[in-house]
Parts: C-alpha cells; sequence; structure tokens
C-alpha cells in the first residue's frame, strides 16, 4: 500500500475564473454608481427639471425607487460574489432596457446604457461558458 496519491488535486482558481470575478467586482462598482445616480434623482439634488421625487411622473416614480434600492443591491450581489447578484443585476438590466428601448418618449433613449448592459451580459455569458467547459474537461 503506497501513501502517495493517484491524482493530486488542485483547488486553486484557474486564471479564467479569477478574471470572472474581477469582472464580477467592476460591474458591482458599475452597479453602485448607478444605484448612487438614482438616489441623487429622489432626493433632488440632481440640478435638472422635473427631478426631484415630488415632481416627477408617476412613472419615473416607480421606476427611480425600483432602480434606487436595487442597483446597490445587485452591487452588493456581485461583489461578494454571490449566486443572487448577476439575478439582480439582470433585473436592473432588463428594466432600463425596457425603459429605454421600449418606452423612449417617455424615458429618453439612452441607447449607451443599454450597449452597455448588452456588452455586459455578454462578457458574463462567455466567461461563464468558458468555465463550464473548463470545469468538463477536468473532471474528464
Amino acid at each position: 500500500m503506497s501513501d502517495v496519491p493517484a491524482r493530486q488535486q488542485t483547488f486553486a482558481p484557474s486564471t479564467v475564473e479569477l478574471l470572472f470575478a474581477w469582472f464580477q467586482r467592476i460591474i458591482a462598482v458599475y452597479c453602485l454608481m448607478f444605484g448612487v445616480l438614482y438616489w441623487i434623482r429622489l432626493i433632488g439634488y440632481y440640478d435638472g427639471p422635473l427631478w426631484r421625487f415630488d415632481l416627477m411622473p408617476v412613472y419615473w416614480q416607480v421606476v427611480t425607487t425600483t432602480l434606487a434600492v436595487f442597483f446597490p443591491f445587485a452591487a452588493a450581489g456581485l461583489w461578494m460574489q454571490a449566486s443572487w447578484g448577476p439575478v439582480i443585476w439582470f433585473i436592473c438590466a432588463a428594466t432600463e432596457t425596457v425603459m429605454y428601448v421600449g418606452f423612449p418618449d417617455l424615458f429618453g433613449g439612452h441607447y449607451a446604457v443599454v450597449a452597455s448592459h448588452g456588452f455586459a451580459a455578454c462578457l458574463y455569458t462567455t466567461f461563464r461558458v468558458f468555465i463550464g467547459l473548463q470545469k468538463r474537461r477536468v473532471e474528464r
């Protein structure tokens, strides 16, 4: 009988997993920034027309309060790399996409925000595919 293990397993994260962790943290900072911007609109610090909560139309009140809560929540989940972080981020991204693409007459056409969400979603999907393929290769 030998004391030498047949296969030595390593539990260190791969380079792709490390890059994915940094990617999630960058998106977390991005989400926190958007959350702060929505809170600035809510408290009336923003110097623009109808950007105080009591002066906003109802449709802006609903999305502003929702996203002011969800974006920092998504940022916390992404920073901690919790499984619910990307889900909450996806809800925020889908909400803003529907706002700016579906109702540009009400919310304006901020297509750069929609494009950045789409780019982040594509990068997220690419990372998950590579990590899944890498894990499948290790299992064989």
